[in-house]
């Protein structure tokens, strides 16, 4: 990420902010009660009145988070080891007035969700998100920064980071806050594994898997060399590997059960976390492979709305359908390149793209970008009063990577492919790191097909429109059929029911479908379908099995107290799936399978 933008300061004081560094210390006194103690020493600084704050939002996220509820114990010092008053102004910012150069402010951090967004302080590791972390300064987000790791005695636990190593393994620098924020911290006993692999120009790029897990060295070896061939495959993509700040690119991997589910990209470097035990399994490289091509894909190639990242709000984008549902769509695509699916694995992946993009009451209802710019709200928020989502919101995630594969086989139906028009998007915006907006996106599809109304009527339709998608031609040309998943089966809802003495609706109906036009809801209890009581689910597909689509049944439910009575019309179950022809009993041409090893083959060379 690059640095925030410059404040208004005469030339004198701007060289003092930008000479002098923050210095952090971070001690684990109370580890065995997930806390740790933070100090933050400001030296020669310029200003007689500092606010200190907690971050509001971190990379990679898009919602605001309350950082600062987990800090507490704050109390502030002069150069003399004098107390000073701290003034508490927000929630999260902190005040300290008559500041006479230096002051150093201490504080106690709980933390206790190991993940990629917040924190995690325990006795067998530690796993730090900068933002959920650390107080900064207001006005020198351009200072360099250092922080020192007091580790507790007697331990022989290993630092892992993207952050600048120093002669002191316990000591790190970044150049400016937006580094600092974009860096996080891995300790622990680690199993650190390093390899290289080979970059256009031939000069080796380096890697490191820091890894957090039980486990056989030689099964850490085995998986440290599946995640090389993600990294190999990815770089063919776009050609070459970025140029990472840090000398290298860090893997900090914690697969264990004491972690939260969570990926998170940063500039060189990603946090895993993964709450299963370890056992080297390919199914654990989906998050890697996505991770990791974010390298590319929204830490280089920038959206302008993300640039720069603020901290004190959330960071609303309209290109997320492309820096993330792009990325989830490669993310697939190279674990099957690099033979880690099966072909007939790959078509559940579609399946679920061709399913996001046909069936859900988002894609239908907005666009990409729409649904992009709802991040704030969706992208790991927090709330507790119940929303519309199901059927006014798909995920930018699973919709863009639908809307990629669609351009990727028309691309290729061209005699052009989706690889590299990445590669354009790369070296117009990624490798000069210039910021793009939706408009950039469509001039590069403009320049690369040599199309300009290919580029305008695709962007219109399905970017910023939400039209359609016949996927059925698209997929015929690599022998994949779209087929419907449950032909002439009735069906009144994709529902979850939470079995009573009724079934219990437990999500909203969706649109369109029999529930919701019969007029139910969340929280409704179904007593009767077709005169027979219903209790389990087991009842309800029994009624249903008995009926074809077309049918009209009458169904009894409870909305609260009262009960109520209407009637269903059965539709055929929508859902469609991805086969292959081999699978479908068809014949596979020698033109599909052409198709098909040139998009789904290794390009590793």
């Amino acid at each position: 990420m690059k640095k925030l933008a410059g404040w208004v300061a005469s030339p004198l004081l701007c060289s003092q902010v930008f000479a002098q560094t923050l210095h952090y210390d971070v001690s684990f006194p109370n580890i065995v009660h997930h806390e740790a103690r933070i100090a933050l020493t400001v030296s020669d600084a310029p200003q007689h009145e500092l606010l200190f704050r907690m971050s509001r939002s971190s990379p990679g996220r898009y919602a605001t988070h309350e950082f600062g509820k987990n800090i507490y114990d704050v109390a502030a010092f002069d150069k003399a080891g004098k107390r000073v008053t701290v003034e508490r102004v927000d929630g999260d910012v902190y005040k300290i007035s008559g500041v006479n150069g230096f002051v150093k402010i201490e504080y106690t951090l709980y933390a206790n969700h190991a993940d990629g967004t917040y924190a995690g302080i325990d006795q067998n590791s530690v796993q730090l998100n900068m933002p959920a972390t650390f107080l900064w300064v207001k006005g020198l987000e351009k200072s360099p920064m250092e922080v020192r790791f007091n580790l507790p005695k007697d331990n022989s636990w290993t630092i892992a980071t993207q952050l600048n190593a120093t002669k002191d393994a316990r000591v790190f620098t970044a150049p400016d806050l937006q580094y600092f924020m974009d860096s996080p911290v891995k300790i622990g006993k680690l199993n650190m594994k390093e390899w290289t692999v080979p970059n256009a120009d031939g000069k080796p790029s380096q890697f490191r898997l820091a890894l957090e897990a039980t486990g056989s060295d030689s099964l850490a070896t085995a998986f440290a060399g599946k995640v090389k061939r993600i990294t190999e495959e990815a770089r063919m993509v776009f050609g070459e590997f970025p140029a990472f700040d840090s000398g290298s690119y860090t893997f900090l991997a914690s697969i264990n059960p004491y972690v939260k589910g969570d990926g998170m990209e940063h500039r060189n470097s990603t946090m895993i976390a993964l709450p299963v035990a370890f056992n080297g399994s390919s199914n654990l490289l989906g998050v890697f492979s996505h991770e990791f091509f974010h390298t590319w894909n929204v830490e280089r190639i920038r959206p302008k709305t993300l640039e720069p990242f603020n901290f004190e709000k959330s960071n609303m984008s309209f290109e997320l359908w492309f820096a993330e549902g792009f990325t989830q769509y490669y993310g697939e695509l190279l674990l099957e390149r690099a033979g880690f699916d099966s072909i007939e694995e790959y078509c559940q992946t579609l399946s679920s793209l061709v399913y996001t993009k046909s069936n859900t009451a988002g894609a239908q209802r907005i666009s990409p970008v729409e649904a992009s710019s709802n991040a704030v709200f969706v992208d790991a928020g927090v709330a507790v009063d119940k929303t519309n989502y199901p059927n006014t919101y798909t995920s930018y995630y699973p919709y863009g990577a639908a809307i990629a594969l669609a351009l990727d086989l028309q691309l290729r139906g061209m005699g052009l492919n989706l690889d590299d028009f990445m590669k354009a998007v790369w070296a117009k915006h990624g490798k000069p790191e210039i910021a793009y907006n939706v408009a950039d996106l469509q001039a590069v599809l403009e320049s690369y097909t040599k199309n300009k109304a290919f580029g305008q009527q695709f962007f219109a339709r399905y970017i910023n429109g939400h039209e359609p998608i016949d996927y059925t031609p698209l997929l015929a040309k690599a022998g994949l059929q779209v087929r419907k998943q449950f032909e002439g089966q009735a069906w009144i809802g994709d529902m979850f029911y939470k079995e009573g003495a009724g079934l219990t609706i437990t999500a909203n109906t969706i649109i369109g479908s029999p529930l919701y036009t019969a007029g139910l809801d969340i929280d409704d209890e179904i007593v009767k379908v077709d005169g027979r009581s219903v209790s389990r689910n087991d009842d309800l597909r029994s009624v249903l099995h008995a009926h074809k689509p077309g049918d009209e049944i009458a169904i009894e439910y409870k909305h609260r107290d009262d009960t109520k009575t209407a009637m269903l019309k059965l539709i055929e179950n929508p859902r469609l799936q991805v086969v292959t022809y081999e699978q479908a009993g068809k014949s596979v041409t020698a033109e599909m399978q052409a198709f098909r090893k040139a998009w789904l083959g290794s390009k590793w060379q």
